[in-house]
């Protein structure tokens, strides 16, 4: 399956499954394992390493730390989910990207969720003009950026991370572009799952509407 919002991420993601490595077993909880790539052909310089670089690593660590935040890992216990992330065109916040590739293919893979989990960046333009989720040409063009990853209904962040230092004046609105950007995303995911789902039920021949639980 590939999602695209401004970016292609391509997903893959597998229902929970026995631990191999039994030292790695969690009896109360299941253990999230993220793998994060870039396709060599992703940016306009092939890459001769597209995955394991220290980039990757951090960021698939990054992504355990948002998934694991909303996944209801309790109910698979000495479980792994697994999840694969691949970039196959970058054009700027891969990561944002990523994070809300993964949250659909959990839905997708009918994964327990305590919320959808949304990621977005934001940045300064300008000097001082907020700007939410910024290309590849803005994220290089030396001004501060700012991660957030966020659940958007219950405003629990997961992960806030700056490329540079942002003035105490210029910080708050800019996280708060950035959570509005994780508000809109959610928006923009939360109908996608509504439209699939009532199509797979027209599909199957469900009679009447389908409930959504808020």
């Amino acid at each position: 399956m590939q999602f695209n919002l401004l970016r292609e991420p391509l997903k893959t993601m597998w229902p929970s499954k026995q631990i191999r490595v039994k030292s790695k077993t969690m009896f109360d909880k299941a253990l999230v394992n993220c793998q994060y790539s870039m396709a060599t052909f992703s940016t306009g310089e092939r890459k001769h390493r597209p995955r394991g670089d220290r980039k990757s690593q951090e960021i698939s660590m990054h992504l355990r730390q948002a998934m694991e935040a909303t996944i209801k890992t309790e109910l698979y216990p000495r479980s792994q989910i697994d999840i694969f992330i691949e970039v196959l065109q970058a054009d700027g916040g891969n990561y944002c990207a990523s994070v809300n590739a993964a949250t659909l293919a959990l839905i997708d893979a009918g994964i327990p969720i305590s919320e959808y989990m949304c990621a977005c960046t934001a940045s300064l333009g300008n000097g001082d003009v907020p700007l939410v989720d910024i290309s590849h040409l803005e994220e290089v063009s030396g001004g501060p950026s700012l991660i957030v990853a966020a659940r958007p209904l219950s405003g629990q962040v997961a992960l806030l991370e700056m490329s540079q230092r942002f003035h105490l004046d210029h910080l708050p609105k800019v996280l708060d572009r950035a959570l509005q950007g994780c508000r809109d995303i959610y928006n923009i995911l939360d109908q996608a799952v509504r439209e699939h789902v009532q199509a797979a039920g027209s599909a199957a021949g469900w009679e009447g509407d389908v409930a959504f639980a808020s």
